[in-house]
């Protein structure tokens, strides 16, 4: 089944892209939840206009993308959180966090939902590695020092 994405969905594609999905999953879950319609030959037309006009909304957008990771390439974080004597964390080290840790560090606003890191979840004082997905093509690696307070 051929469909038109309305919003961004990891693990499937960004919004307006023009994908081939089992018919199961276009029908019985992209569709209904209003994520994607039928590609038909007027959605198709439809969507080459809409492409052709966001073009350079979406070259402006890139490259501011790409000036906010200019400036956390290479970045270090350090955030500072309670922790036991033997470096266990009360709770864990969040998205919310690192997003907070670089509105305060670097003055930058990042979406916490495009914060992810390859832990399953960051529960013990240490340097670990967090992916930030600014831009569908702009992704920066951040490294993070989680200290005890």
């Amino acid at each position: 089944m051929e469909i038109i994405l309305k919003k961004d969905i990891t693990g499937v594609g960004y919004k307006n892209d023009l994908l081939n999905v089992k018919d199961g999953f276009g029908r019985n879950y992209l569709i209904p939840q209003g994520l994607a319609i039928i590609a038909t030959s007027s959605n198709k037309k439809a969507l080459a206009e809409l492409n052709k006009q966001q073009s350079f909304r979406q070259e402006k957008i890139k490259n501011e993308a790409e000036a906010i990771a200019q400036v956390l390439e290479g970045t270090e974080l350090n955030i500072a959180v309670k922790a036991s004597e033997n470096g266990k964390i009360f709770g864990s080290v969040t998205n919310v966090m690192i997003a907070n840790a670089i509105q305060a560090q670097k003055n930058l606003e990042i979406d916490r939902k495009t914060i992810s890191f390859k832990e399953d979840t960051i529960k013990e004082v240490g340097t670990y590695q967090a992916t930030i997905r600014l831009h569908k093509d702009v992704i920066v690696e951040v490294t993070l020092l989680v200290e005890a307070e």
